[in-house]
């Protein structure tokens, strides 16, 4: 899967006495099979010059050959003849991609595993956690990660596509507008937190079972950017408020606040929350969904949504100030001639690209 999702043809799984002798005209990438690679391993050796892969404890685990020397190359990667046997520049797993992530805002080095039954826990865990965002809110961050890799390997064990779970999302996000404008909002609640957990699962999915797709990704992020102020004027309704300026704040404060990060991204390439370790932890906690969920929980459950309302206004507009400001802030240090980068590139000294 990893091999045709990074272009190449004839991505088969064969044993090494029975590779063909006439391999191809063009180059051949091969990568054993008692090996997990990172599929960014395999993304770069399929777009990538000819190399040798070399991991530290498991030997030669993969390579990009010509057709001549294909057969010799099976020979390295079984371990019949040393690296040396082949003509190739030898790189480790770790330098055959960049370590950070940008779209996930952490570091992971690429790995390659042995694939054997008492690694498989191991394995997984590293996966999974390697598909989870570094910067996000508290709730994604902290409470969901333990269900979310039983809920994902519940899925992933059954064919249950990364779609499907997302639609599931779409039909509990709309279910919850009804129920907030109903006054039904401890109902509402409980769809609605199932939906956050969908969310969190349906992305995971797609990344540890590299069933990723750019319609998933439209309609993963088309529900995360959407439905939010449609929740919010729903409890406005729901406790008769849904004209007066508590409920516009939430509603309108949501639009700017994601306007503000639109501008910063625009401005800088580079994602608000990722710029210094204070825009970071306050990512975990600022006015976004879940957040704000924990906020209209505590005033339902107290039989005061109104005043869960009330504290999800004044939240907002403390975080458009914060954001407002690090965007400022941001400007000046540009125009003074400072680089706006993620903090942990610097931190690290590594090359993003």
């Amino acid at each position: 899967r990893a091999l045709r999702r990074a272009g190449c043809r004839d991505a088969t799984l064969v044993a090494p006495e029975a590779l063909p002798s006439d391999t191809a005209s063009s180059d051949t990438v091969l990568c054993r099979g008692d090996v997990i690679l990172d599929e960014r391993i395999v993304a770069a050796l399929a777009e990538g010059s000819r190399v040798l892969v070399v991991d530290r404890t498991l030997g030669a685990v993969a390579a990009r050959v010509g057709p001549e020397c294909a057969r010799d190359a099976v020979d390295v990667l079984l371990g019949r003849r040393p690296t040396e046997a082949l003509s190739l520049p030898t790189r480790a797993p770790e330098e055959m991609a960049p370590a950070y992530l940008a779209k996930l805002r952490r570091w992971e080095p690429a790995t390659a595993h042995a694939a054997r039954a008492e690694l498989i826990g191991e394995v997984e865990r590293r996966t999974f956690a390697a598909s989870y965002k570094g910067v996000t809110d508290l709730v994604t961050k902290w409470v969901w990660p333990a269900p979310a890799a039983i809920a994902t390997r519940f899925c992933a064990n059954r064919g249950i596509t990364p779609n499907a779970v997302t639609i599931a999302s779409w039909v509990l996000a709309l279910a919850v507008i009804p129920l907030f404008a109903e006054g039904a909002f401890l109902i509402g609640l409980i769809a609605a937190w199932a939906m956050t957990f969908l969310d969190t699962v349906d992305g995971k999915l797609a990344r540890v079972t590299l069933t990723s797709s750019r319609l998933g990704d439209v309609l993963d992020h088309g529900l995360d950017l959407l439905h939010p102020p449609f929740w919010y004027f729903a409890w406005g309704v729901g406790i008769g408020a849904a004209s007066e300026p508590v409920t516009m704040i939430v509603v309108a404060g949501y639009v700017v606040g994601r306007l503000l990060e639109g501008v910063f991204l625009a401005a800088f390439e580079l994602e608000t929350h990722s710029w210094k370790p204070i825009d970071a932890m306050f990512r975990t906690i600022t006015a976004r969904r879940n957040p704000n969920l924990i906020l209209l929980s505590v005033g339902a459950i107290g039989g005061r949504p109104d005043l869960g309302l009330l504290m999800v206004a004044l939240w907002t507009l403390i975080s458009l100030g914060f954001h407002t400001l690090r965007l400022l802030q941001a400007f000046v240090a540009r125009r003074r001639g400072d680089a706006i980068v993620a903090w942990d590139l610097v931190e690290n000294q590594r090359d993003p690209t």
